[in-house]
């Protein structure tokens, strides 16, 4: 890019000038950047195109009314916990729905608060009009789980070859111990505004192969349906996700304090029919494929390590915008649950419940009063740190030996994050009754656990030092 070129014009210019996003939107864009072209400053820009600014009555977009919105609700409490937590996941979702964009919102068994009052929660469905917004699919964009038939083999074996191959923890992999990241698929970034940066480019390349930290794990089992070892795998986008995200939250940012200051930050939105929107629409996609690729080069290299003759192959995202008709589906620990909602959809997708219990591979149902979607996993009835203090005198590894006796499980960094364990999330039972109760998907295979490796969420070697001092 020449650094001498005059920055061109932009939507988030033409709203700051008064304009408001429509169908007149990419002529105005056409216009003010081909004088810009010819060299003339945006201050005698933004006059040329006063003519076509709208009624000068016209006001911010306005809050919705509590009662505007419908929500439909598919989870019930068992406990006193359970009570808390849907009472927190109501309260969150009664703000979110004043967005002025959302026509409707869906609460799945698996709910729980992930943020301040007013961010959408896990377990999370908003439905908007011309609208994306960035911080309802989280900054782990497109986080999913991906299954690979290994088929008869050894599942020791399966989850030692994993465990050689994978790479858990924060940063990417050291030059020289890299996965390929396809030519087509780079060109595609460098063809992004929101993805073409030496830092993008960089991290798409260095994080290609990892999975991060937190709850994402790489899980072996047996299908009860055929008898044969399966790899299951659950990462999002890594650090490209994490960059779009942030800049996306900017573009966005900059559309709300103009369209509808009394929003909250976190609900900012970029209309979709901008040229932002339109950009950022694709960067979700290319993401989307390098999420793919990412889950896939660690399948493939195991399958190669073992010398597997693999069957099947799928994977399903639950941190992702989808469009269907004229809305904009934000499922944010959510996942869809109709038949073509990608070109790569099979019709199942994967639920994991927690490491102890089996991953359900179900065909969804599609249901209305789900806004089409299911649940992405089990979710929490409280926090991390809430988790910690439950524990009691009981150490991690004991209830580690308590709650997977049996399984082989393995935590990346060697010592046991607590807040992963079974006892950390919602009742699996309960959670699978609910998919069932309230239509939303049937389970058709159930992959039963041999033993997974965690990421964890464990202190960095210099804050437990920073502590005991």
């Amino acid at each position: 890019m020449n650094d001498d070129a005059p920055s061109p014009v932009t939507g988030a210019d033409l709203i700051g000038w008064g304009h408001r996003p429509g169908p007149a939107f990419p002529d105005l864009l056409t216009r003010a950047n081909a004088a810009r072209a010819q060299g003339l400053g945006l201050i005698r820009i933004r006059q040329m195109l006063e003519a076509d600014l709208p009624p000068p009555t016209a006001e911010p977009l306005a809050l919705r009314r509590a009662g505007d919105v419908p929500l439909h609700v598919s989870i019930r409490a068992e406990d006193a916990d359970e009570q808390k937590n849907v009472a927190d996941v109501l309260a969150t979702m009664a703000e979110v729905l004043k967005t002025p964009t959302v026509e409707a919102g869906a609460l799945m068994p698996d709910a729980c608060p992930a943020g301040h009052l007013g961010t959408i929660p896990v377990g999370g469905v908003v439905a908007a009009r011309n609208a994306i917004h960035p911080g309802m699919h989280s900054a782990d964009i497109c986080c999913s789980v991906m299954i690979t038939d290994l088929g008869m083999v050894d599942p020791k074996a399966a989850l030692d070859a994993a465990q050689a191959i994978t790479h858990f923890g924060p940063g990417g992999r050291d030059q020289g111990n890299r996965f390929t990241v396809s030519l087509d698929l780079l060109d595609q970034f460098r063809a992004n505004p929101f993805l073409n940066g030496t830092r993008m480019l960089h991290s798409a390349q260095a994080h290609m192969g990892t999975q991060g930290d937190g709850n994402h794990f790489l899980f072996i089992g047996r299908s009860r349906a055929t008898g044969r070892v399966a790899m299951i795998t659950h990462h999002g986008s890594r650090g490209p996700g994490g960059l779009l995200y942030k800049q996306g939250m900017e573009v966005a940012e900059r559309f709300r304090r103009a369209l509808s200051p009394a929003t909250l930050k976190q609900n900012a939105w970029i209309p979709a029919d901008t040229d932002e929107g339109r950009d950022y629409w694709q960067a979700l996609q290319i993401i989307r494929s390098w999420t793919k690729a990412n889950h896939n080069a660690l399948h493939q290299a195991v399958v190669e390590r073992l010398r597997a003759e693999p069957g099947d192959r799928f994977w399903n995202e639950h941190n992702f915008v989808f469009k269907r008709g004229d809305l904009f589906l934000h499922g944010k620990g959510a996942t869809p649950a109709w038949g073509d909602y990608a070109e790569d959809a099979t019709g199942l997708t994967l639920i994991p419940l927690n490491m102890a219990e089996p991953v359900l591979v179900v065909r969804g149902r599609d249901a209305a009063h789900a806004l089409g979607f299911s649940p992405h996993g089990a979710g929490r009835n409280f926090s991390r740190t809430e988790h910690r203090r439950r524990m009691g005198a009981m150490t991690p590894a004991q209830m580690l030996a308590a709650e997977t006796a049996g399984l082989d499980i393995r935590f990346h960094a060697g010592a046991v994050d607590a807040s992963e364990l079974p006892s950390s999330y919602k009742r699996a039972g309960a959670v699978i009754d609910q998919i069932r109760d309230y239509g939303l998907a049937d389970v058709v295979d159930c992959i039963d656990p041999y033993g997974c490796i965690m990421a964890g969420d464990l202190p960095l070697p210099w804050q437990t030092k920073r502590t005991r001092r």
